[in-house]
């Protein structure tokens, strides 16, 4: 397979489209703190990587080839979050046949460290969902969904802080309006909040109860949508505050690079959505100083 790398660095973000990687050590110095957040969404079952005849993604994705990435990508620096934006089920005959154990199975072979719930993920139903949670060695965080008379209640938490290297990392996840996409008797009591609302909540929780350096949005909600009043990820940045991060899914929206939104008090925010089916895999690295100022660089990798 032929590649051509596209390097652009700018103080926007880090994206890396398709799975390769660069180091980035010559961006750190001894008394900089460097965090990785590597994302992945709407994986849709897809296990194996497509076949070289595929219209697309030709011989592109595959849980394999992910793990090689994310394990490069840990040695470089041990202060790394992988995450997932929702949508892991339903695609392939993998989940038909197995009903999601084979993905949970697999993403904590990955080490995941949080994902959140889209709306294809109800499609075994509710109850198939927790049936599966065991599978799971990591954490599912969505604080939009009230699943207090369900299944689900206290076992999805609103949000969940990971430490790296002294640095406090809130993440907590946002789901789309399950009605009109999923069959009511898939989701039962599941109750949708506005998440717009929600997030600036949890996000002020996080940033002045929890004392987080960084806060990061896990958002099925889904990037942009026209003519349409349905919250979006870019709606969500403007008029919320205090999150650092959207990292999206749904829409199987690609961006080349980490969106630029100023929130509501005229904040850049990073929105970011790596299109779907694990052809790509995300990554923001952010900097910390010795006062926790943070700084982001981007690099861009294009197969």
């Amino acid at each position: 397979m032929k590649r051509r790398d596209f390097i652009k660095q700018t103080s926007a973000g880090v994206a890396y489209a398709g799975l390769g990687g660069l180091t980035l050590s010559s961006c750190t110095t001894e008394s900089t703190k460097h965090i990785t957040i590597l994302h992945t969404n709407d994986t849709h079952s897809q296990i194996e990587p497509f076949e070289a005849n595929h219209r697309r993604y030709a011989n592109k994705g595959g849980v394999a080839r992910r793990a090689t990435m994310v394990e490069e990508i840990r040695k470089e620096n041990p202060n790394t979050l992988l995450l997932d934006a929702g949508d892991i089920f339903q695609g392939t005959p993998y989940f038909n046949y197995f009903g999601g154990e084979l993905e949970f199975k697999l993403m904590s072979m990955l080490k995941y460290d949080a994902a959140t719930l889209g709306n294809h993920d109800f499609d075994n139903s509710i109850e198939g969902f927790k049936k599966q949670l065991p599978n799971a060695k990591f954490d599912f965080v969505c604080a939009n969904y009230d699943f207090k008379n369900t299944v689900l209640d206290t076992l999805v938490k609103p949000y969940k802080i990971f430490v790296k290297d002294g640095i406090r990392i809130g993440v907590f996840g946002l789901g789309i309006e399950l009605k009109g996409l999923v069959n009511p008797r898939l989701y039962k009591e599941t109750k949708y909040l506005d998440p717009i609302n929600v997030a600036q909540s949890i996000s002020k929780e996080l940033k002045e109860e929890q004392h987080c350096d960084l806060v990061i949005c896990l958002s099925h909600l889904g990037y942009n949508y026209r003519n349409s009043d349905k919250v979006s990820d870019l709606s969500l940045a403007k008029a919320t505050e205090n999150i650092d991060l959207i990292i999206g899914g749904h829409t199987h929206t690609f961006l080349p690079k980490p969106t630029v939104v100023k929130n509501r008090k005229g904040e850049n925010m990073l929105v970011n959505q790596v299109g779907a089916y694990g052809v790509n895999l995300g990554r923001i690295d952010f900097f910390f100083d010795e006062e926790k100022n943070k700084t982001s660089k981007e690099k861009i990798i294009l197969v």
